[in-house]
């Protein structure tokens, strides 16, 4: 039996003391309010994000929030490239993924930390 992937999640406002590991930021666009120096990231994978229009379509509603992670997933499985990327950074040790949202349950991060466990 192999052990779960030490992939953890973080709100970008949680602070350095929250993140293990890679710092990888996964959202298409900056956090507002956070200073580029306190995240102190490893990498910004911006490409693997939700596309522009699925994050607009989604607003963080909650009643769409299962068929949200289906068509981000799907997005992921027509990306390649950035979840080759992602995986070669989990592959390397534990990661951080650091998300923008107010919802630490319902955000893509979320749903990105799983596709990829599927992944490894």
């Amino acid at each position: 039996m192999s052990a779960r992937p030490a992939i953890h999640l973080a709100r970008a406002w949680d602070g350095p003391g929250a993140m293990v590991g890679a710092r990888l930021l996964v959202d298409r666009v900056w956090p507002r309010g956070v200073a580029k120096d306190d995240l102190r990231l490893d990498a910004w994978l911006r490409n693997i994000a939700p596309s522009s229009g699925l994050r607009k379509w989604f607003g963080h509603d909650p009643a769409r929030w299962d068929e949200f992670r289906d068509r981000y997933r799907a997005e992921l499985d027509r990306n390649p490239d950035a979840v080759a990327q992602a995986l070669d950074w989990c592959r390397r040790g534990p990661v951080t993924l650091i998300f923008g949202a107010k919802d630490r349950d319902r955000n893509q991060a979320v749903v990105l930390r799983d596709y990829l466990a599927g992944r490894l």
